[in-house]
C-alpha cells in the first residue's frame, strides 16, 4: 500500500479594528492523500477438489488452507483481495468571531468537508461530505456562561454531542460550579444524528427519531483538591424508552507537595450495575516520579444497540509506573499492568481460553548537548486471544534553530491465538521539520512498513506499504495565534 499525504494549515485573523467592532479568527486545515490497500476476499472450492497438505491439513490445489464443514459440498477459504485506490480530501474550518455589540458574546463554528477524489470510493468518513462538528453562540461573564447550538461536552461519562442549550455558573470565591444542558443528541462518537444513513449498517435496531439528551453537573475546587458529579439521561423521542441513564463521580486530593490521589466511578442506572472505576496515587519530584493504581473497566453501549444483550464482561487491573532522571539529559521510564476478567458465566467445555493478561514497557531517552536526542522503548503484552512484543527507536538532530531532522524505526511481532497466522511488522522512516519564521512551518516525512503474515500456506502474502507526508502550516494576520508571541515593546507617549 502506498500513501501520500499533503497537509496545509492557514490561520487568518482579523486586522486591528476599533474597540467594539467585529473581529474574527479563522483557521483552515486541509489534508489530501493518495491511498491504495488490499484485504482478503472469501472464496470457495468443491469438497472433491480439496487436497491434503504436507502437514496433513486440507487445502486447495494452489496451496490455500480451507475450512470444510461436516457434510458440506463446498469448502471455503480466503485469498488476497484486489488492490483498491482512493484519494480522501479533508478540509476543516474553525471560526471564532466576536464584537457583536454585547461584551462577552461570541460565535464559534467547526466544520469539515470530506471527499474521496480517487478512482474508488473506499475511504471511510467521507459520507456525508459536509459535517458541522460544532456551531454555537456563547455568552460569558465573570460568573455565568451559556451556549446555544451544536456543541460537544467532555467529562467522566465521555463525549456528548447535541443540538441545544448549555448553562454554567461558577463562584470563584467558594470554588463551586454547576452546569445544566438539554438538546437533541448526536450519535455517540460522531457528529451525526443517530438516524443518519451513514450509521445504518452498524445496527439493525437503529432508532427512527433523534434522542433527547439532558444532564446536570456540579463541582467544587480548592487548593487541596476537587470533586465533580455528573448526571446524564438520554430518551428515545419515538418510543419514550431510555437510551441511557448514568451518573459519575470523580475526585482528586493533593495533601502534600508532589502527591496526588485521584479516582472516580460510573454507575449505569438504566442497567443497574457499576461501570468503569479507577483510583491512582502519584508522586512527582524534580528527579523522579512514580504512580500506582487500580482500575475496573466495563464497555458501555446504549440500550437500543444489540451489543448490550451480550452483557459485556469487565476486567480489573493493577498498574504502576516509574520515571527517573539519574543525571541531566538521561531519562529512564517503565510501566506495567496485570489484569483479570470477571467470570463470563458461559460454558465452553471443549475450549479453554485465557482470562487474564499482563503488559509492561521500558524506555530510555538521552539528550546530547543541545541539538541531539536519542530514545528507545521496548513493549511486551500477553492476553486473551493475542500477544505482542516489539521495540522502537528514534534519533533527532537540530543542526539549526529552524531545522530539525528525525530518523525512526522499530519492529513488532503479534501472534494471534484464534487465527491461523502471525503478523510481523518492521518500519523505518525519516522526517524533516523546517521553521523559517514563526508564521511558516514545513514538514516532510516518509515511512516504509514491511508486514508479513507468517502462515504455512499460500495465504502468507505481505501487507507492505509506504507513507509519504508533506505538510505546510502558515499563519497570516495580527499574530494572535502565533506559536511564539514576540516580547513586549514599551513605546514613549506621543
Amino acid at each position: 500500500m502506498r500513501r501520500c499525504a499533503l497537509l496545509a494549515a492557514v490561520v487568518l485573523s482579523g486586522a486591528s479594528v476599533p474597540a467594539g467592532a467585529q473581529e474574527y479568527v479563522l483557521r483552515l486545515d486541509s489534508r489530501m492523500q493518495s491511498v491504495s490497500y488490499r484485504g482478503v476476499q472469501l472464496d470457495s472450492i468443491p469438497v472433491g477438489a480439496v487436497v491434503t497438505s504436507p502437514g496433513g491439513g486440507q487445502q486447495t490445489p494452489d496451496g490455500y488452507s480451507v475450512s470444510c464443514a461436516p457434510g458440506a459440498l463446498i469448502c471455503e477459504f480466503y485469498r488476497p483481495g484486489p488492490s483498491r485506490r482512493g484519494g480522501p480530501l479533508v478540509i476543516g474550518a474553525n471560526l471564532a468571531a466576536w464584537g457583536f455589540g454585547l461584551r462577552g458574546l461570541s460565535l464559534h463554528a467547526n466544520a469539515r468537508l470530506g471527499l474521496d477524489v480517487g478512482s474508488a470510493d473506499v475511504w471511510p468518513g467521507t459520507d456525508p461530505a459536509v459535517q458541522l462538528l460544532e456551531g454555537y453562540l456563547e455568552y460569558t461573564n465573570t460568573w455565568l456562561s451559556g451556549r446555544a447550538g451544536r456543541q460537544v461536552l467532555q467529562g467522566r461519562l465521555g463525549y456528548t454531542g447535541f443540538d441545544g442549550g448549555f448553562v454554567s455558573a461558577h463562584d470563584l470565591s467558594t470554588g463551586l460550579s454547576g452546569e445544566v444542558y438539554l438538546g437533541i443528541g448526536l450519535a455517540r462518537g460522531v457528529a451525526l444524528p443517530v438516524t443518519a444513513p451513514a450509521l445504518r449498517p452498524l445496527d439493525n435496531f437503529q432508532p427512527r427519531e433523534h434522542q433527547l439528551v439532558a444532564g446536570a453537573n456540579g463541582g467544587w475546587r480548592s487548593t487541596l483538591g476537587d470533586v465533580r458529579v455528573e448526571y446524564q439521561r438520554e430518551v428515545d423521542r419515538d418510543t419514550r424508552n431510555f437510551v441511557s441513564e448514568r451518573v459519575a463521580l470523580s475526585a482528586s486530593v493533593r495533601p502534600l507537595i508532589g502527591w496526588r490521589l485521584s479516582g472516580g466511578a460510573e454507575y449505569d442506572i438504566a442497567r443497574g450495575w457499576w461501570g468503569t472505576a479507577d483510583a491512582r496515587l502519584a508522586y512527582s519530584h524534580r528527579r523522579w516520579g512514580a504512580s500506582a493504581g487500580v482500575r475496573r473497566y466495563r464497555p458501555y453501549f446504549d440500550l437500543w444497540t444489540i451489543w448490550g444483550v451480550f452483557s459485556p464482561v469487565p476486567y480489573t487491573a493493577v498498574n504502576g509506573s516509574l520515571w527517573l532522571t539519574p543525571i541531566t539529559g538521561v531519562d529512564l521510564r517503565g510501566s506495567g499492568e496485570r489484569y483479570w476478567y470477571e467470570d463470563p458465566e458461559a460454558t465452553t467445555p471443549l475450549l479453554r481460553e485465557e482470562e487474564d493478561g499482563w503488559r509492561w514497557s521500558a524506555g530510555v531517552g538521552v539528550a546530547f548537548a543541545s541539538d541531539w536526542y536519542a530514545g528507545g522503548d521496548y513493549r511486551v503484552e500477553f492476553g486473551p486471544a493475542a500477544a505482542s512484543r516489539g521495540w522502537g527507536v528514534d534519533v533527532s538532530w537540530e543542526p539549526l534553530t529552524w531545522l530539525g531532522l528525525t530518523a525512526a524505526g522499530g519492529r513488532q511481532i503479534r501472534p494471534l491465538e484464534f487465527r491461523y497466522d502471525q503478523s510481523e511488522l518492521t518500519w523505518i522512516g525519516l522526517r524533516a521539520d523546517v521553521t523559517p519564521t514563526d508564521r511558516l512551518r514545513l514538514n516532510l516525512s516518509a515511512t516504509h512498513y514491511a508486514e508479513d503474515r507468517v502462515r504455512p500456506d499460500a495465504a502468507a502474502f505481505d501487507w507492505n506499504q509506504t507513507r509519504v507526508i508533506a505538510s505546510l502550516s502558515w499563519m497570516i494576520g495580527s499574530g494572535a495565534d502565533r506559536p511564539i508571541l514576540p516580547a513586549p515593546v514599551r513605546r514613549p507617549e506621543e
